[in-house]
Order: C-alpha cells, then structure tokens, then sequence
C-alpha cells in the first residue's frame, strides 16, 4: 500500500476566511489527484461518485441544460453518450460504472411506480458499488452511513406510522431488524455503539443543529477510525470527507455555520502530527 507521506505533509492549513475555504474538494481534485496510485484513485473516486449522482438525477429531470458540479468524476457530456448505450443496448466503450447504466435503464419506471424516490434507488446501487472495494475502511464507512441514513428513516416511520421496509437500503441483519423491530433500539444498541446518539438526534427539533450533530458524530467516526492512518489512502479519504462536510456549513446558515465551521477547522488541523522531517 503507497504511503503519501509527501503529500499529507504538504496539505495546506484550512482556516477561516469570511466563512470561505482556502482549499477545495476541487482544489484536492485538481492539485492532488493526478499524484494517486491508479489503485487509490478507483477508491477515492468512490467519494466523487456523489457528485455525479447529483449531475445525473440533474440531467434526468431538466435535460441538458441542468446545473453542472465540476467537482464529478465524469463530464456533462457523459449522461447523453450513456443513455445512448443504455437505449441501443450497446455494451462497448462503457466508462460509467455499471450502476449507473441500470439506474438509467430504469429510471422512467421508477418515476411511473413512485414506490421509492431514484436517489434512494441509486443510492442503494451505490452502496452495493462500494460494497466491492476491498478496503476496511471504506466498507466501514459506507456501513455506517448506510445505517446511520436508515436509523433516521426506521425512527420517522415510526413517529408517523408508515412501514420503512420500502425506503431502507439493503439487506443486512440491522437492515432487516430497522424494518420490523418495536424496541426502542430496534435491538441494535449493543451492536451499534452510535445508536443512542443517532437516536437523540433525531428527537431535536432545529433542522440546522440536527445537521450539525450529524456531521459532527460522522467525523468523530472518521477521527477514530483514521487515527493511526497517518499517511495511507484512508487518511485522504477521510480528508476529502472533512473538507465536504466543512464547505456545505459554509452555505448554511452563516451565523451558526460559521461556528460550526471553525470549530471542524480547529478539529481538522490539530488532527495530526505530521513527523518534523516531512514538514516543509
């Protein structure tokens, strides 16, 4: 496994400037990527893939004119070529991931049925996607974002007494048990160490500090997680995850979001001790 041992050393400080970033997830894509082992990059573009999820249930809805984020994997252009192969039935020359050619295959008729909402249903895709990367770390993770996301739905269910089984994703023992449980637990307290806290959460009634306390139990999760990760691919990933959270609380609410964001920053920049030989 290849050590960026110059690289980490290198990252610059984030600080805060006016609720702004000095340094991007589109800086990070522009400047660091080119940098990664062809195998590290597969896995870090797991974290991009968001990004085009976004530009295709974009292009889906409104065409070619639907907004753009740069900070993607796949240009604009993609989504015509792709439904192209997706309507002729042409398997060769394919650059997406296969999930995505499915999702496009099927999109009219999930917008017919209405049953589940097409983000969830790629989403879902997604996590399977990510689930066929041998990695700890990133299949701990998208574990946990995937149980965190459905805690939230199985709780909204049952204040408003609707079945989840249609909206929760995938087929797992704390899947199934988010689906048919009446513990207040689900009976996964002793399983999921985080499932006191996701449940408090969900109780708050601020939309924004709801947000916030979300984004704070996910980077508490990458901190323990990544802690002797000091150089590795994982300690990217991690950093990549951070500065996404960091830049959306600069566009929420400017007054509580900025306090929230220079305390992720402070987090951000004691988080590790780069060794003084590395340092520039």
């Amino acid at each position: 496994m290849k050590n960026y041992y110059g690289l980490v050393a290198s990252m610059p400080d984030v600080s805060p400037d006016d609720a702004k970033l000095n340094f991007t997830v589109a800086d990070f894509k522009e400047d660091y990527w080119p940098q990664l082992s062809e195998t590290d990059k597969k896995l870090v573009a797991l974290f991009f893939l968001r990004y085009d999820h976004r530009n295709l249930l974009a292009w889906l809805a409104e065409g070619d004119g639907a907004a753009f984020d740069e900070r993607a994997m796949f240009p604009r252009e993609a989504w015509p070529e792709a439904m192209e192969k997706v309507k002729t039935g042409d398997e060769q020359g394919r650059v997406l991931p296969a999930y995505f050619y499915e999702f496009m295959a099927e999109y009219a008729s999930l917008k017919e049925v209405q049953e589940r909402l097409p983000e969830d249903v790629l989403l879902a895709a997604y996590y399977r996607y990510a689930g066929t990367f041998k990695n700890r770390f990133t299949a701990d993770w998208f574990a946990f974002n995937r149980n965190v996301n459905n805690i939230l739905i199985a709780l909204t269910a049952r204040k408003y007494g609707f079945n989840p089984a249609f909206y929760l994703v995938g087929d797992d023992v704390v899947t199934k048990a988010l689906a048919v449980s009446g513990a207040r637990d689900f009976g996964l307290g002793t399983e999921l160490d985080y499932m006191d806290d996701v449940i408090r959460i969900h109780e708050m009634s601020d939309p924004v500090e709801k947000e916030r306390k979300l984004d704070l139990l996910k980077w508490e999760w990458l901190e323990d997680r990544t802690f002797f990760c000091y150089f590795s691919v994982e300690r990217l990933f991690a950093f990549l995850i951070k500065l996404d959270i960091i830049e959306r609380w600069t566009h929420i609410d400017k007054e509580r979001g900025g306090k929230v964001f220079r305390s992720l920053v402070e987090q951000l920049k004691n988080e590790v001790e780069i060794p003084q030989e590395f340092k520039k």
